[in-house]
């Protein structure tokens, strides 16, 4: 690394868990976000500052005015910008050094599956559960480690899903199907703050990840109610019948 780079990091290597070869393994990481909006936005902004190497980016909406009130990525002057363009230009500001590549449509399988074949951590920042199920099966089938988050009105979830652990649950062992309807911020409303704190963490079990450091959110779901600001931690076993990553998958 060079001075710059130790001056700019300096109160991660400050770190002893971190330190010069933790923030190394940050700028050789490859992060694919799906999603640039309200918890796409803070996740990938921490990632930019941490210094992680290369960023992928997919989203194929562009920027609307009801948007800025909870993704704080874009600004006033991107609406009707593409989501990926409004990210990678307001990113690059933050830090120059990174490599940002944008996907502007939505990826089939087999481009799903290929972007994730590059990627060493893929972030689920979407709102739709049947892009959190493709993304699922591809995370599953390639071995890669998913931080999944998920918010609405006052309330928020995330998890980390990794297939290179037998025992992890993925997704589907959670949820095995997506029920009547999906629950957008669209439809319902979500307070602004919720993505943010959700979509933060979901940059923090990344950069946990890559560093190997800590205890990462394993078997574990974490409950968040802003109303009464609490966290719940709800235990996960892998489901021997998840038609995903069970006995049943096919």
């Amino acid at each position: 690394m060079n001075d710059e780079q130790l001056l700019r990091y300096n109160r991660h290597i400050m770190l002893p868990q971190i330190g010069i070869e933790g923030q190394q393994k940050l700028h050789d990481a490859h992060i694919l976000i799906i999603g640039l909006g309200g918890l796409g936005s803070p996740a990938a902004m921490y990632l930019a500052t941490a210094g992680v190497g290369q960023l992928t980016l997919v989203d194929d909406d562009a920027v609307e005015l009801s948007n800025l009130q909870r993704q704080i990525i874009h600004r006033q002057q991107n609406i009707g910008e593409k989501k990926v363009d409004s990210a990678k230009n307001n990113l690059l500001a933050i830090n120059q050094e990174i490599d940002i590549v944008t996907i502007d449509h939505r990826l089939d399988e087999s481009a799903l599956i290929q972007q994730i074949q590059l990627a060493d951590v893929v972030l689920d920042a979407s709102d739709n559960f049947d892009t959190r199920f493709a993304i699922n099966r591809a995370c599953v089938a390639q071995k890669k480690p998913l931080v999944s988050g998920a918010a609405i009105q006052f309330e928020g979830q995330i998890s980390v899903f990794d297939s290179r652990n037998e025992t992890c649950p993925c997704y589907s062992c959670l949820y095995p199907s997506k029920g009547e309807e999906d629950l957008t911020c669209s439809g319902n409303g979500i307070l602004a703050p919720v993505v943010g704190i959700i979509g933060s963490m979901q940059a923090l079990e990344t950069i946990k990840l890559i560093c190997q450091i800590g205890q990462p959110l394993y078997g574990r779901l974490l409950l968040f109610d802003a109303l009464s600001l609490q966290w719940r931690t709800m235990n996960l076993k892998k489901d021997p019948g998840c038609p995903v990553c069970g006995s049943a998958a096919s």
